[in-house]
């Protein structure tokens, strides 16, 4: 017999999370309208009365939808960069590589990102430039990780 929190997981998150990579809501209230789907599968769980959302989601070892969607977009800029997806990482990012021309705390580490310079909502939240700030702020040792099980189990190790 499935759990509540199992039959979310199987049932309900998988819709929420479809496409993360390609699709990640950035206005407010479309954030808080997925979340919203997840606190109320979250209070149907019997035995959690009296505690706040973010306490159910402790006991439950669960996240919020945020925290997840922002893990995908490391593992997948991850897969890009170190080869594991066919995709030809040059055309999504833009990295610092060897010949920066002065020294600071984005140019030490030659994987880190560059952000393209945008105008538009659409192109600021697009994939490529929303991750830039989130991998470059990685721990070296991360982002060095040979596999990308070894990445997964370094990147649920720390806070993001």
């Amino acid at each position: 017999m499935l759990t509540g929190c199992q039959l979310y997981e199987q049932f309900v998150r998988c819709h929420l999370e479809f496409a993360i990579p390609a699709w990640s809501p950035w206005l407010v209230q479309d954030i808080e309208t997925l979340e919203r789907v997840q606190k109320r599968a979250v209070n149907f769980i019997v035995g959690l009365t009296g505690k706040t959302y973010e306490e159910k989601l402790i006991e439950l070892n669960m996240t919020s939808l945020a925290e997840r969607r922002k893990k995908f977009d490391l593992i997948q800029t991850f897969k890009i960069l170190n080869g594991h997806d066919r995709v030809d990482a040059s055309i999504w990012f833009n990295t610092v590589g060897d010949n920066a021309n002065r020294l600071t705390r984005n140019t030490v580490y030659s994987k880190n990102l560059v952000a393209t310079r945008s105008r538009t909502d659409i192109r600021k939240n697009f994939f490529s430039n929303r991750v830039v700030n989130l991998w470059n702020s990685l721990p070296t040792d991360v982002k060095n990780a040979r596999t990308v099980k070894i990445f997964k189990a370094r990147l649920e190790n720390i806070n993001l």
